[in-house]
């Protein structure tokens, strides 16, 4: 174990222990899937209290996920905070919008008095002074942020989560494979019931990919929508964070509080005037009755496995006895075109910007710094070379690497699929969100193939939810993507809510259960 870690856990124990006196009741209260709003009422009938809730996710933190290794920090705070938080409800009977709820937090996203590491050795040291933005915002609501989650390093992979600062994490639903990554942590965690609920971030696949690979719902919602500052960039001009939860209606309440304009962040300018009074309002049972639904076969079909592609022809049999109206198949023109020669290098002018405005080292300005400290991981560390060594388009550096709004390359592929989707009414769009099973851990690399996660949201800048679509027969969990218009999330939040409570497919994994 990472030292650092290990004298986390220790500190841990002696505050755990002395808080122990804490709690309203010494009975056990399951935590196994709860809810925002089971526990919301939980805390109204005084069945549970804050300080209550966090011992017990800790106690499963440090019960369970020596196996997982999902969590690099525990918040030693956290109990302290969940104790002042059942003294306001007691004092003034009303509880915040996320009042008491612990959450996992990504470990590339600030957090004050926290080590931010994005899973580097570079960083492996940088405690921020402040939270992000969003931190803040979710501070604000009465969130508690009870931990701080693995990562690939410097969010570089989608296949697999390694971090030099914590090692490999493992899937909760059989450990011999891969979570995805690079948010794989925090999907380990929730999916194991360590946290009500997640942060992740999105470049191309990191929130949705993970989500996915663990029976989550996850929201890479629209670029502009929720701000990415004092988080560690990987390519900010497709970066986005986004909460990892196990139902729709969780993941809607977390965006509720993080949704909105910051000044450091000009991209969410963009949302002014798109953001409804709430977005709970959306989520409706029979929100897919009367809903066109495009079928995007051009990504399913793209050598698919055959357990996905039955678990995928059996969703969409789901979303038309539930009332949907399928679309199949959905044809784009110049799809095939369009997705290619979108990627850009813009690793170094990113990081070396954060690294400028937060870190403040005069040891650690540069990428070239960053290579001279080095990495544990071969792979990460051959991604951030690679990097140094190039900027501009991969494909074809005389296109100009521009935002989501003027870039003329994302601009055409986004305007293909909404203009196909308004002239065909088209609500959403939904292919699974991979065409593969997990990999197993120590093949990440050779079996990572079918992942649709990369292919339009991060260029086109609209919003892609990916709900739970069943298992494999290995017990490997699959996941449907829902696209959306640019913040069109209401739609999102009304077909995915409408889906999941009519499948259910989201369960625990066997290991993790109370």
């Amino acid at each position: 174990m990472n030292s650092a870690k290990h004298i986390y856990f220790i500190l841990l124990f002696i505050v755990f222990s002395a808080c122990k006196e804490k709690t309203i009741s010494n009975e056990t209260y399951s935590v196994s899937e709860l809810t925002i709003s089971e526990i919301h009422k939980a805390y109204e009938q005084k069945e549970l209290s804050s300080v209550q809730l966090v011992e017990t996710y800790i106690t499963r933190i440090k019960t369970l996920d020596s196996t997982l290794n999902s969590i690099t920090t525990i918040n030693l705070e956290a109990l302290g905070i969940a104790e002042s938080l059942d003294k306001e409800y007691q004092q003034t009977g009303k509880l915040r919008p996320l009042h008491g709820i612990p959450i996992i937090v990504k470990d590339n996203i600030n957090t004050a008095g926290l080590p931010t590491t994005a899973g580097a050795l570079a960083l492996a040291d940088f405690i921020p002074e402040e939270d992000a933005f969003i931190i803040k915002k979710l501070v604000e609501a009465g969130a508690i942020i009870i931990a701080k989650s693995n990562m690939a390093e410097w969010a570089f992979s989608p296949m697999h989560t390694e971090s030099s600062t914590a090692g490999t994490t493992r899937n909760p639903y059989n450990i011999a494979f891969v979570p995805a990554g690079s948010s794989g942590g925090t999907a380990a965690a929730v999916a194991a019931n360590f946290g009500t609920i997640g942060l992740g971030t999105d470049t191309g696949n990191s929130v949705r990919g993970p989500s996915s690979h663990c029976a989550l719902v996850g929201f890479r919602t629209t670029l502009g929508l929720v701000s990415r500052s004092a988080i560690v960039p990987l390519y900010l001009r497709n970066d986005v964070v986004g909460p990892m939860g196990r139902t729709v209606a969780d993941a809607t309440k977390i965006l509720e509080v993080i949704a909105g304009y910051d000044s450091e962040d000009q991209l969410t300018k963009n949302s002014n005037g798109k953001i409804p009074e709430n977005y709970s309002q959306y989520l409706i049972e029979d929100g897919l009755k009367g809903a066109r639904i495009g079928i995007l076969r051009e990504l399913s079909e793209d050598n698919p496995h055959p357990e996905i592609k039955t678990l995928f022809e059996k969703a969409i049999s789901n979303i038309d006895s539930l009332g949907g109206i399928i679309v199949d198949p959905l044809i784009i023109p110049g799809f095939k075109d369009l997705r290619q020669n979108q990627w850009c290098a813009t690793f170094t002018e990113d990081i070396e910007a954060y690294l400028s405005k937060y870190v403040k080292s005069d040891t650690l300005k540069t990428i070239e710094d960053i290579i001279r400290i080095g990495s544990n991981s071969e792979w990460a560390g051959e991604r951030v070379k690679r990097n140094a060594a190039h900027s501009g388009r991969w494909e074809d550096s005389e296109i100009a690497c521009l935002d989501v709004y003027t870039d003329s390359r994302r601009i055409a592929f986004r305007e293909a699929i909404e203009n196909m989707m308004d002239s065909l009414e088209l609500d959403a769009i939904v292919y699974p969100s991979w065409n593969n099973p997990p990999a197993h851990i120590e093949l990440f690399s050779e079996e990572y193939k079918g992942d649709n996660n990369q292919i339009i949201s991060p260029h086109t800048g609209q919003p892609a939810f990916t709900v739970p679509m069943g298992y494999t027969s290995e017990n490997l969990p699959a996941g449907l993507q829902f696209l959306g218009r640019m913040y069109d999330e209401p739609t999102l939040i009304k077909l995915t809510y409408s889906y999941e409570q009519g499948t259910l497919h989201r369960k625990p994994p066997t290991n993790y259960k109370d």
